[in-house]
């Protein structure tokens, strides 16, 4: 098992790197507060020639998730541009308009069908598809509460777009479901599952063209850092685009990768890729320069 390299800070590495595609929640913020010395890291690379890409599995239009990073008190100068997987799945459901939809997720998710010219479904008896965003009510909800009515899509063979492929993200001090535990729940019932966000193409697609428009030229994909917290997105994914990782290894991962010292055990976190077979050439517990 090979082991991530333990970094003290993004310092270290920074001058090997001209793009930076760097997860949002969990890394730069937890949902309730942003994290001074992630966004410093960042705004440093950033002052010092690089270009760093948020890239989330949000599950709205990047631009409608900018006043949330706003609101959490993320410095506009230390991203450059974003991508979300709302926008990379917005492609996917307007390949499948007019539909109908049977949608599931909050209210404040709505923004990712606009002018996508999708007809609403109830439920799956008249539905063409499924999209999920996420739970409805996260605070309360578990995949379980949507067992029986997923059954039904999946007895129909509908197939579920979902446009959040994360399990759990870190609210504060609590970790809450996602999208993606809707979509592992619908394939243990059978059902099948398409997703444009990380750790799949279609998002790094967009991310690569962002930089390609920062840089205006071809990126080399060997100066190109992914940051991130999600092993089964963030680091899986990376590893599929062959992108060297940071990862982030406290983040929904509390502290599974902390020694005895109180420092990032690379030992623990190599456990924690290896459940998924993939590896970060670096990790820290959090992001600092």
């Amino acid at each position: 098992m090979t082991l991530p390299h333990a970094l003290s800070g993004l310092g270290e590495i920074a001058a090997d790197y001209d793009i930076l595609l760097c997860d949002v929640w969990g890394v730069i913020h937890n949902g309730r507060e942003s994290w001074p010395e992630a966004c410093a890291a960042l705004t440093r690379f950033n002052e010092q020639g690089g270009n760093v890409i948020l890239i989330s599995n949000a599950p709205r239009p990047s631009s409608d998730v900018v006043a949330q990073l706003d609101g959490l008190g993320v410095p506009r100068d230390s991203w450059k541009a974003f991508v979300t997987s709302g926008d990379a799945t917005r492609a996917e459901l307007a390949r499948r308009a007019p539909g109908p939809a049977w949608v599931i997720g909050p209210d404040r998710d709505w923004p990712l069908y606009d002018g996508l010219g999708l007809d609403s479904a109830h439920d799956a008896a008249d539905a063409a598809f499924i999209s999920v965003t996420g739970l409805v009510d996260d605070e309360t909800e578990t995949p379980e509460d949507y067992r029986e009515r997923l059954a039904a899509g999946a007895a129909r063979d509908l197939e579920m777009i979902c446009a959040n492929p994360d399990r759990v993200v870190q609210r504060g001090d609590r970790l809450i479901y996602c999208g993606g535990s809707l979509a592992d729940l619908y394939e243990e019932l059978g059902g099948r599952v398409t997703m444009a966000g990380k750790p799949f193409s279609p998002i790094y697609q967009l991310a690569i063209a962002e930089g390609e428009r920062l840089l205006g030229r071809p990126v080399n994909r060997a100066r190109v850092l992914c940051i991130g917290d999600g092993v089964v997105t963030d680091v899986l994914g990376a590893d599929k685009q062959a992108l060297d990782c940071l990862f982030i290894a406290q983040g929904i991962h509390g502290d599974a990768a902390r020694g005895p010292d109180g420092r990032l055990d690379p030992a623990c976190a190599a456990e924690l890729l290896k459940a998924e077979t993939t590896y970060a050439r670096y990790a820290m517990l959090d992001l600092a320069w």
